[in-house]
């Protein structure tokens, strides 16, 4: 392969969420193993700490740089990143895996199944994999064991099936880091002029199941070779399904498929609309095209003047260098990818009425984030100086209240505590105003757990269910509904719980919630964490439609966390949000005044 081709070295390593992958494997296998819990712990935290990494490992190692300065990191984990790097593989994993099956790791991953359980499972009933598992929970073994029953028996069942479903979906910002290196080395490529990830990720989707790149070339067979190439043998591609003179497919490490396809300039957005999608966006673009006589597909917009004989290609081609003339060619103005799911955008387009999706520029604050007063891994002052770094007006701390007890939650005094080095940071930090926040747990019957005096002194108020999430749908919904009305309460976030790809979301009436939630005067946030993008693209939409003022925030727990304020509003977009619709897009005053209406006075 030319020099020029080759990604840079760092590429070539394991990159930090593969060295996490494989750093989290071990500390189960070692805690299944009923290894020390402190050696244990040690993983945990270097896993934590990488994960709030905003450099690549590699990079650091390469550049001379000591790990033992991160938190967590000591001279052992050091070493391992450092094996890692420079073997691919850690020896000690593959030690622990030979006393301890690696397949329980997946056990793990199920709703109350943590390691001391999974251990007893296997030891006591033989089940190493998944496959054992459910038939040892359906044949009734598993309610035997001390310490599960019927109840949790049933659901590790409901847990496993959940988990078969969401099997081959990636978490879209999983996705998009697998193939930002792999893009920028495709990008080098002599030839290549322009490439795009089109379907479900080019959407938005919040979780996809593969990626099409499409790549224009120009230059002859030498160059497109090269690109394809240079595909194939990219250092992450684990499998290649087929490698022609203008497509190809891998299967990277991860287990992630991409196809690539070569498109010429002629007919490169007519692809790029084809295979974007969605399915039932296209049919709709399609009828459209042959009520005026033309022929939109994957290879242009095509004048059918040749008597109907099939072929996809045949007519006087009219449009498909770009997108725009696909929707120009059936009277319609373009339409961003995030809409094209057939849930009303072409009738939009027809009527002029699409809306102005909003955009990172409107966002003036973010709403939702923890320091270390709870279970954050930066310092208040820290994440003000960030927020105050991506330009915000207005950030808000909004720490643990006491019942997550996991999360170091704060307790009443523990509150009056932070408000003085809130107060002391207001005084020192210009550019900014720091609005006192708290996340109050929505406790089982549906009260705050914070006393209304501590309430009533705070500028937001965010209300989050924690705990209990197995109740049935009719008691969850009374539940959430019944802390909002509490006057205190301004938002309600991750208001369904779910974590994608890991667990599902609690059984509430989200209709319910959100008609509530308007009559209130209470905003719902859309939680930005790519685990949770929650509300749903469905929901956000129904939110506006109600009314209702939409928070788009981080739930950042570290500095770097502050990034995912865009995927969120990709997910945003999904839902047809405005600038209008944005809590967080109102100026400082405007943003008091609205938090204020409940008779808080903030």
């Amino acid at each position: 392969m030319p020099d020029s081709l080759r990604p840079p070295p760092f590429v070539e390593s394991l990159n930090n969420d593969q060295i996490n992958q494989a750093l989290s494997e071990l500390a189960d296998l070692l805690e299944i193993r009923g290894a020390n819990p402190f050696r244990v712990r040690a993983y945990r935290n270097a896993v934590r700490t990488i994960q709030g990494l905003t450099r690549p490992l590699a990079e650091m190692v390469e550049a001379g740089e000591d790990l033992t300065e991160l938190p967590g990191i000591g001279t052992d984990m050091a070493s391992h990143i450092r094996e890692l790097l420079e073997a691919g593989s850690l020896q000690l994993l593959g030690e622990t895996a030979q006393e301890v099956p690696r397949s329980l790791t997946a056990l793990v991953k199920l709703e109350g199944l943590g390691p001391k359980k999974v251990k007893r499972l296997w030891e006591e009933l033989g089940v190493t994999d998944l496959d054992e598992l459910e038939e040892a929970l359906e044949a009734g073994r598993v309610q035997t064991l001390d310490g599960f029953g019927k109840k949790s028996a049933e659901k590790a069942l409901r847990s496993l099936h959940a988990f078969r479903k969401r099997q081959g979906r990636f978490l879209r910002a999983k996705a998009r880091d697998e193939l930002t290196p792999l893009l920028e080395a495709l990008s080098r490529a002599p030839g290549v002029e322009r490439l795009e990830v089109a379907g479900s990720f080019r959407r938005g989707r919040d979780t996809v199941g593969d990626a099409d790149i499409l790549a224009r070339v120009e230059g002859g067979e030498e160059e497109r070779s090269a690109v394809v190439q240079l595909f194939t043998s990219f250092p992450e591609v684990e499998e290649v399904g087929m490698a022609g003179d203008t497509r190809a497919s891998v299967v990277l490490k991860s287990g992630f498929p991409v196809d690539l396809r070569i498109v010429p300039g002629e007919s490169f957005g007519a692809a790029l609309h084809y295979f974007t999608g969605s399915k039932e966006h296209n049919v709709r673009i399609r009828s459209l095209a042959q009520r005026k006589g033309l022929r939109v597909n994957e290879y242009g917009v095509f004048k059918v003047d040749d008597g109907g004989n099939g072929n996809p290609r045949s007519g006087t081609r009219v449009g498909g260098e770009c997108e725009e003339e696909v929707f120009q060619a059936v009277g319609l103005p373009w339409i961003p990818p995030e809409l094209r799911e057939d849930r009303g955008e072409v009738e939009a387009a027809g009527d002029d009425a699409l809306p102005h999706l909003v955009e990172l520029e409107d966002v003036r604050g973010d709403l939702h984030m923890h320091s270390t007063w709870s279970d954050g891994r930066n310092s208040i002052r820290e994440m003000v100086e960030a927020c105050r770094g991506r330009g915000y007006e207005y950030m808000a701390i909004t720490d643990h209240s006491q019942a997550v007890r996991v999360a170091n939650g704060l307790t009443p005094e523990r509150v009056r505590k932070q408000w003085e080095e809130v107060e002391e940071i207001r005084g020192e930090v210009e550019g900014i105003a720091l609005l006192r926040g708290l996340e109050v747990d929505i406790l089982k019957d549906g009260s705050l757990d914070m006393p209304d005096e501590i309430l009533a002194e705070l500028d937001v108020v965010l209300a989050a269910v924690h705990s209990h999430m197995g109740m049935e749908e009719a008691e969850m919904t009374r539940r959430i509904i019944s802390a909002l009305e509490h006057p205190a309460v301004n938002i309600l976030v991750h208001p369904t719980g779910r974590l994608l790809t890991r667990r599902d979301p609690y059984a509430v009436d989200m209709e319910a919630v959100l008609t509530a939630a308007a009559e209130l005067d209470v905003a719902v946030e859309l939680n930005a964490n790519p685990y949770r993008l929650d509300l749903h693209d469905l929901h956000v939409k129904r939110a506006r439609e109600l009314g209702l003022r939409i928070s788009v925030a981080t739930d950042a727990h570290r500095i770097g966390h502050l990034n995912f304020m865009e995927g969120g509003l990709l997910q945003a977009r999904r839902g047809w949000l405005r600038k209008e619709d944005l809590l967080n897009s109102l100026s400082l005053d405007e943003l008091r005044r609205r938090l204020g209406r409940r008779g808080k006075g903030a």
